[in-house]
């Protein structure tokens, strides 16, 4: 290493006059701010998009595997409940495949990352909820002894954790309970159009959920699949779906593929999430590019002011510039002191942006003091999520990238004459 750094040091340590301080202390405040609001917009985005993720997933599974005429609806439509299907599907694990050309995963080999977690049958039913004279349309989910409970649990309200439903129980949305002032414990009739006539029960509420989603709270609650076949007329084999959730969602397409190509028969089809609800994943992928608009913009505040600060101590080291090119010295490495420099200078930037871009991640994930409006982002607060490899791409790019974008003002350097600048002094 030659003197450069060295020289670039002193310079840093020196601070220069009053106004070359202001210059360092705004250029380090500059990436320090641009950094802090990087790395908070990413763990933002990566925590909003991982939170209605879990919620959807946690709530519907990850795929459905149903009569193709249901698909975007939630009509009755029965099929025999196959064990020996359930239990193939149960058991994949690791998947090696190759899925046909047009598949929603390519058609190269893949592998997957994991297999099926949990698969479970489920029977819709839509109703009416009548209490109190008033009315309420619901789609009842008969679930059964194969349900995961650890998916609905997590979005319960009241206090108690659920394993089981009995016949006459229901489980509803906070959102029905408060339309309809109903608590745990009370009574309500539901009515049915089954076996061509006009049905009605009377359920006690065992539970209440919330999930935030709309799609979810306004329309579902569960029963009893037991009870809904009994509404349908249809025999203790019948259901009109399977849920499947698996181990890793990077595998969502590939195991989808897999199932609906290998192992289910012609009459039922296989459909992921995604596909289910594509405006809710579409709208998420487009906080992707508003996260991006963020980054390019603190980039360009970043870059635009450490390359006026480069400029400024450039100007303001004239005469140091003169004499040293009158020792012999070389533009290319006055050039590399400036650089090194506002390298410096940078790193101290970056160190401080990710203190304070961390610290106020860490307040948000502990206190959750930033709001939202759950209607319209299906979350009452801003949840976070730091991801490792965001910071390495963060700290290093930006460093990278503003160390690029300086190499050509510190060519001013070569414009400045020795002569000059030493009988000017």
């Amino acid at each position: 290493m030659g003197y450069e750094p060295w020289i670039a040091r002193k310079l840093m340590a020196s601070g220069g006059g009053g106004f070359t301080r202001i210059i360092l202390w705004i250029a380090t405040g500059a990436v320090g701010l641009s950094v802090a609001v990087m790395i908070v917009s990413l763990a933002l985005m990566t925590g909003f998009k991982h939170e209605i993720t879990r919620k959807m997933f946690g709530f519907w599974g990850h795929i459905h595997i149903s009569d193709p005429r249901s698909v975007r609806s939630y009509e009755a439509l029965p099929f025999e409940y196959d064990s020996t299907l359930v239990q193939n599907i149960e058991n994949i694990r690791k998947v090696d495949y190759t899925p046909p050309a047009g598949s929603r995963s390519g058609d190269k080999v893949q592998t997957s990352e994991g297999g099926v977690h949990h698969v479970q049958a489920y029977i819709y039913l839509p109703g009416i909820i009548t209490h109190d004279e008033q009315l309420e349309g619901i789609v009842l989910k008969g679930i059964g002894k194969d349900y995961d409970w650890n998916s609905i649990n997590q979005f319960r309200v009241s206090d108690s954790t659920w394993s089981s439903l009995a016949i006459d129980e229901l489980i509803i949305s906070q959102v029905t309970a408060t339309r309809l002032r109903l608590n745990v414990g009370d009574k309500l009739i539901l009515h049915f159009i089954g076996k061509e006539q006009q049905l009605q029960r009377r359920f006690t509420i065992k539970g209440i959920y919330k999930t935030g989603l709309e799609e979810n709270d306004s329309k579902f609650a569960l029963a009893s699949i037991d009870r809904v076949r009994e509404l349908l007329g249809w025999s203790d084999t019948q259901v009109s779906g399977i849920e499947i959730s698996i181990e890793n969602i990077a595998d969502l397409n590939l195991i989808t593929d897999y199932i609906y190509q290998e192992e289910i028969p012609p009459h039922l089809y296989a459909e992921n999430i995604k596909e289910k609800f594509p405006s809710l994943f579409e709208w998420l992928e487009l906080q992707d590019i508003n996260t991006i608009v963020i980054i390019g913009l603190m980039l360009a505040v970043a870059i635009i002011n450490m390359i006026t600060a480069l400029l400024i101590l450039i100007l303001e080291r004239t005469q140091m510039i003169g004499i040293l090119k009158s020792m012999g010295a070389r533009d290319k490495s006055i050039r590399q002191v400036f650089l090194w420099f506002a390298m410096f200078i940078t790193i101290g930037g970056i160190l401080i942006g990710n203190v304070l871009g961390l610290g106020l991640v860490l307040l948000e994930d502990k206190y959750q003091f930033i709001k939202l409006n759950e209607a319209d982002y299906y979350l009452n607060y801003a949840p976070v999520m730091v991801m490792p490899w965001h910071l390495l791409v963060v700290n290093i790019g930006a460093l990278l990238l503003i160390g690029i974008c300086l190499i050509a003002p510190s060519f001013l350097v070569s414009k400045i004459n020795p002569i000059k600048t030493i009988h000017f002094n």
